[in-house]
């Protein structure tokens, strides 16, 4: 798929510095790409401050929302979001990052547990694994094998491709 523009989402309680370089090397291959620094939120106060953002940058659909890390979760509050504003989802893309899942109604929920829209996925969603060479954390194997079980394209980056390039494969993908 082709993205009108890719918005990247640091996790909670990070800023988009976590993103690196990747921003300007999407931008080098053409993508529009906006990386919105979303204060120090979690769960829905995140997905509302990250929602406002993407809408006052004035992103061209379709989006396809990427997520780093417990901004995975998020996901589908933020798509909720960006759809009830008329900004149509292509796709998502997860890197490195935790799967959404239902709600959980018990006081042992994480903090970024959040509903889950129930028509969602309704766009195409890849898992992007940066760091297949080094230790993995146990959380990241379960994502991928998650992300497998569920049909996702997923893509492990591999050094010394850069991992703009493989993203931008895997949004092809989709």
């Amino acid at each position: 798929m082709t993205p009108g523009t890719l918005v990247l989402l640091h996790a909670p309680k990070e800023t988009s510095a976590a993103w690196g370089d990747l921003p300007a090397a999407l931008r080098t291959s053409g993508l529009d790409v906006r990386a919105p620094d979303v204060p120090d939120e979690t769960g829905p106060r995140y997905i509302a401050r990250a929602s406002l953002l993407v809408g006052a940058s004035g992103p061209v659909p379709p989006l396809v929302l990427v997520a780093h890390g417990a901004a995975g979760p998020l996901l589908p509050g933020i798509a909720l979001a960006q759809r009830a504003a008329h900004r149509p989802i292509g796709g998502y893309v997860f890197v490195d990052a935790d799967l959404p899942h239902p709600l959980r109604h018990d006081h042992a929920a994480p903090e970024n547990d959040v509903p889950m829209p129930p028509d969602w996925p309704e766009a195409p969603c890849g898992y992007l694994r940066t760091h297949p060479d080094r230790k993995a954390s146990p959380a990241h194997d379960q994502a991928v094998r998650e992300a497998q079980l569920r049909g996702w394209p997923t893509t492990e980056h591999e050094p010394p491709t850069p991992v703009a390039q493989a993203l931008n494969a895997l949004i092809a993908s989709l």
